[in-house]
């Protein structure tokens, strides 16, 4: 009898997120370890379709960088990188676009259905959802010379979003599921980072939270000890004291950026802890990091 009781302790803790968090959009951006484990695929599934059934409106935003690699490696395709983005030429930006708006997005779109949900594929080609630019990349030079210029081919940044698909497919009960590729003035098609997306997403729908799937546990402090809830005005700090460093910046880059745009929270959580999601936004302490305005 105390296992059952605890049980209900555990949902009765879940009890005011739920109400507080009803109606509301939670923007998810899904990658990393959580993409790959069968297990860690299954636990991210139920996290969102639970979310849906108990009236919270979960938006999914995901990459697939290691998939598009391997499907490169296979059509002898050699990827380029330079600072960690992608140099997508047109034989690239077709595998792209084949790898993430085709079978990555569809098989998180089947493996949603499989497990009792509703989910709809999309990229940002769809509805009008992602008006994308051409993303401008420079680099320093010495001081008499001017920055060099550095051609990424067809990576973008967001430039506008139309969120009227997302909240269509939102009241018809699905969960949106969407890869991050976007479309330019000219019908051309734009590679974006799947984090960017999900940041300004999260912006147009003035999204309760986003939260930012990957693969440590959150933002640690110089002693190493992870930081539960981080203020928006402590992230330049940390990025000075070379505490956030690498990768994070643009992480913590995309979270101030969704948070100016009227987002209420941005939570950056390890993936590779089965059902992170509701562990993350239902239970009092979190597994992760929250940054707050």
């Amino acid at each position: 009898m105390d296992k059952v009781i605890e049980k209900a302790q555990v949902l009765l803790e879940a009890l005011p997120y739920i109400k507080e968090f009803f109606g509301k959009v939670t923007v998810i951006k899904y990658g990393g370890h959580a993409m790959v484990e069968e297990r860690l695929k299954k636990s991210f599934a139920l996290d969102v379709i639970l979310m849906k059934y108990i009236g919270i409106n979960p938006v999914v935003v995901h990459g697939g960088g290691p998939q598009i690699n391997k499907v490169m490696e296979a059509m002898d395709i050699h990827p380029t990188f330079v600072d960690g983005m992608r140099v997508t030429d047109k034989p690239t930006m077709d595998v792209v676009e084949m790898v993430l708006g085709g079978k990555v997005n569809k098989e998180i779109v089947s493996l949603i259905q499989l497990h009792g949900g509703k989910a709809v594929g999309l990229t940002g080609k769809d509805g009008g959802l992602i008006k994308a630019k051409k993303l401008v990349v420079t680099k320093k030079r010495e001081e008499h010379l001017p920055p060099e210029i550095i051609d990424l081919g067809a990576v973008g940044e967001v430039d506008k979003v139309d969120p009227s698909v997302i909240e269509a497919l939102d009241s018809g009960g699905f969960i949106p599921v969407i890869a991050p590729v976007g479309v330019g003035e000219k019908g051309e098609t734009y590679n974006i980072n799947a984090d960017l997306v999900a940041g300004n997403l999260s912006g147009a729908l003035q999204a309760e939270k986003l939260v930012l799937m990957t693969d440590i546990d959150g933002i640690r402090d110089g002693s190493g000890e992870l930081i539960p809830t981080l203020h928006r005005e402590e992230v330049a700090v940390l990025i000075e004291r070379g505490i956030i460093t690498d990768g994070m910046i643009p992480k913590v880059t995309c979270a101030l950026a969704a948070l100016a745009a009227g987002v209420k929270k941005v939570h950056i959580i390890d993936g590779r802890i089965e059902h992170a999601v509701l562990l993350e936004i239902f239970t009092k302490g979190g597994i992760g990091t929250e940054i707050v305005g």
